[in-house]
C-alpha cells in the first residue's frame, strides 16, 4: 500500500514538470512567432535601426546637396548620435555633429566592417539612404549592441533539440528525486493512517504511536481520541454483555421456581378430592406467583426503555417538600411499615423541581424499601428535603465496599441478598429515572454504621 501510494504521488508529480516544460515551451515559441510577425517595431521604436530608418524624412536634396533640416539635428542630439552623407564614391559630402577625427571617405570594405563591428571608439553605425546618397549615423557607447553570428539553420535546430531532451530528461529526473523523498514523506503517515483504520476495522483499537507525524498530527491525535473510545465502549459492551447474561440468567432461575409452583399447583387443582381450603390455598399461591413474575418483566421492560431513552416523561412543577412528605405519610399508614422507625424532615418549604411524580414517587420508594428489607425493624431511616434535593439516611446494616461500586449497575444483585427476593433492578431503575430527569445520585456506607443516599436533581 504504502509504495502504491507513493508511486502515485511521484507520477502526479512528474506530470506536472512535465506539462510545465511543454506548456513554457509552447510560450517561448508563440513569443518568437509573434515577434518574427510584428519586427523590432514591438520592441522600441527608439531603437538605432528603427531611428535610422526614419531619419529620412528630416533630409532633403537642394540644388542636388543633401541637406539636414534643423528638427533633424535636434533628434540626432536627443538620440546622442552624429550624421555624415556619402556620395557614391563614399566620399563624405556633409555632415552633423560628427567628431573631428571621423574619416572623409569610407571604402564600401569599411561601410561592411563598421556596419557589422564597432570601432575602436566603441561607436555603433547605422546605414541609411536617401536617393543617391547614403548616410551613416553613429551612437558612441549605445545602450543596445549589434553581434553578428553565423550559424548552419539543420546543425541549430538539431542541437536545440537535443539540449530540449537533455533539459527535459535533466529535469525531471530531478522532479523524480525530489519527488520521491517528498512522495515518502507524505505517504508513509498516510499508510499508516489507512493500515491503522483497517485495524479499527477488525477492531483492534490498540492506541499507536508514530514519530515525525507532521502535518498529520491533528489527524493522529483524534484516531487515538478514537481508538481510546472506541475501547472504553468495547470494554463497556463486554461488561454489559457479561451481566446481562448474569441476569438473564437469574431471571431464568427466578422464573423457573414460581413457574414450576404454578405448574404444581394447578396439576393439584385437578384432583377431585381437593378441600375448598387448600384449593383456596393452591389459587392464592398461583396468584402471587403470577404477580411476581409480572413485576420481574415490568421492571426488566421499565430499565430496557429508560437505557435506550425511550420512557416518556409526563413533567410537572412539584413542590419538593409536600411531595416527599405525603410519601413517607403514605408508608406510615401502611400496615407492612407499622413497625419501622421513618421520619421526615425538612428546611426547604418552598422548593421547586419539575419531573414525572409517578416515576419520581417509584425512584424514592426504591431507596426506602431498599433500607427497610436490608435492616432489622429497628433501623432508623430518616428522609430529609434540602434546597439541594433529598436524603435518604439509615443506621443499619450498611453495605460492603465491593458492593458500593456496582451497585447501581443493571443486573447487580449485592452479595447480602441470597434470601431476599427482588429482580436486581430496583436501584438500577431509580438511578435510571433521577439521570433521565438530569439529576444525580450519591451512595455512601459503612459496615454497621449505615447507609446514605442523596438525589440531586439539576
Amino acid at each position: 500500500m504504502k509504495w502504491k501510494l507513493t508511486v502515485r504521488y511521484l507520477f502526479s508529480v512528474l506530470s506536472i514538470v512535465f506539462i510545465v516544460i511543454f506548456v513554457n515551451l509552447f510560450l517561448l515559441i508563440g513569443i518568437l512567432f509573434y515577434q518574427r510577425i510584428d519586427g523590432n517595431d514591438s520592441l522600441s521604436a527608439e531603437t538605432g535601426e528603427n531611428f535610422t530608418r526614419q531619419f529620412s524624412r528630416h533630409m532633403s536634396i537642394e540644388n542636388g546637396q543633401p541637406v539636414i533640416s534643423d528638427e533633424g539635428v535636434q533628434a540626432l542630439r536627443k538620440f546622442g548620435g552624429w550624421l555624415q552623407v556619402l556620395d557614391k564614391n563614399g566620399n563624405v559630402v556633409t555632415n552633423v555633429l560628427a567628431p573631428k577625427n571621423a574619416p572623409a571617405h569610407y571604402s564600401p570594405i569599411e561601410l561592411v566592417h563598421i556596419y557589422k563591428y564597432m570601432d575602436d571608439q566603441f561607436t555603433t553605425y547605422y546605414i541609411g539612404e536617401i536617393e543617391e546618397y547614403s548616410y551613416l549615423l553613429g551612437v558612441k557607447n549605445p545602450a543596445e549592441q549589434r553581434i553578428i553570428f553565423v550559424f548552419n539553420s539543420k546543425s541549430f535546430i538539431s542541437y536545440m533539440s537535443k539540449a530540449l531532451v537533455g533539459i527535459t530528461i535533466a529535469d525531471l529526473l530531478i522532479a523524480m528525486i525530489i519527488g520521491l523523498l517528498f512522495s515518502i514523506i507524505i505517504t508513509k503517515p498516510v499508510s499508516y493512517i489507512i493500515d491503522w483504520i483497517s485495524q479499527l476495522k477488525e477492531r483492534n483499537f490498540t492506541v499507536q504511536k508514530m514519530k515525525r507525524q507532521g502535518i498529520f498530527k491533528p489527524v493522529f491525535s483524534n484516531l487515538n481520541s478514537v481508538s481510546e473510545t472506541l475501547q472504553a465502549q468495547e470494554e463497556e459492551r463486554m461488561k454489559l454483555e457479561k451481566m446481562r447474561e448474569e441476569w438473564i440468567s437469574n431471571v431464568s432461575h427466578d422464573l423457573k421456581t414460581p413457574l414450576a409452583s404454578i405448574q404444581g399447583f394447578a396439576e393439584l387443582l385437578r384432583e377431585q378430592d381437593v378441600a375448598d381450603s387448600e384449593r383456596m390455598d393452591y389459587a392464592g399461591v398461583i396468584e402471587r406467583k403470577s404477580i411476581y413474575m409480572k413485576e420481574l418483566l415490568d421492571d426488566f421492560n421499565l430499565t430496557m426503555r429508560l437505557r435506550n431513552q425511550e420512557m416518556p416523561l409526563n413533567r410537572e412543577d412539584t413542590r419538593l417538600e409536600s411531595f416527599v412528605r405525603e410519601l413517607v405519610i403514605d408508608l406510615l399508614n401502611d400496615s407492612k411499615y407499622s413497625d419501622h422507625a421513618i421520619s421526615f424532615e425538612s428546611n426547604a418549604q418552598n422548593v421547586m423541581w419539575t419531573f414525572d411524580r409517578h416515576l419520581m414517587k417509584r425512584a424514592i420508594m426504591n431507596f426506602i424499601n431498599n433500607a427497610i428489607i436490608h435492616n432489622d425493624n429497628n433501623t432508623e431511616i430518616t428522609v430529609s428535603v434540602t434546597k439541594t434535593g433529598i436524603t435518604i439516611e439509615d443506621n443499619g446494616k450498611g453495605i460492603a465496599k465491593e458492593d458500593i461500586d456496582q451497585i447501581f449497575n443493571r443486573y447487580y444483585r449485592g452479595s447480602n441478598t441470597e434470601n431476599i427476593q427482588g429482580t436486581g433492578l430496583g436501584l438500577a431503575i431509580s438511578k435510571d429515572i433521577i439521570e433521565a430527569h438530569g439529576g444525580r445520585i450519591t451512595l455512601t456506607s459503612d459496615i454497621g454504621k449505615g447507609t446514605k443516599v442523596e438525589i440531586l436533581l439539576g
